[in-house]
């Protein structure tokens, strides 16, 4: 495995974090990346992480808590280090802080096609909770 470092997100992060979300197949046309980054940056910033080996970015994952439930998002790992237990340090990380901060259960979205995402969910003792996620767009893709 690489020599990885995970830390909090900085602005200097940008735009390597958007060529890795973009890389990994995350973003999608609805989503724009740097506003998600800039949404993120007003609420709990410091469950924004990256993983770095050396000068290259190579993870990320964005957590947060409500007070009920903690939300794991854009986990993301450079395709040439996955299946080198990148993704399960970061997400081991982000539960940690979730802990901390008090909180009881994290939820988080696979698209239902994604069965390789899924089993390694399964892997950390994630299970399917037997729910429907509903979704509201609060605004138009034009804003």
């Amino acid at each position: 495995m690489a020599d990885i470092e995970i830390r909090t997100f900085e602005l200097t992060d940008e735009s390597a974090v958007i060529a890795l979300w973009i890389r990994c197949g995350l973003t999608r046309p609805w989503n724009d990346p740097k506003r998600d980054i800039e949404r993120k940056l007003c609420v709990q910033p410091h469950l924004f992480l990256v993983g770095t080996t050396g000068q290259e970015l190579i993870a990320t994952v964005m957590a947060g808590y409500e007070g009920h439930r903690g939300w794991i998002n854009y986990l993301a790992v450079a395709p040439q280090y996955q299946r080198q237990g990148i993704g399960r340090l970061m997400i081991l990380e982000a539960e940690q802080l979730l802990m901390q901060a008090g909180c009881p259960k994290i939820n988080l979205l696979v698209r239902t096609t994604n069965s390789e995402v899924i089993r390694f969910y399964q892997s950390l003792g994630y299970v399917v909770d037997d729910v429907i996620s509903l979704g509201k767009r609060l605004e138009s893709d034009e804003s």
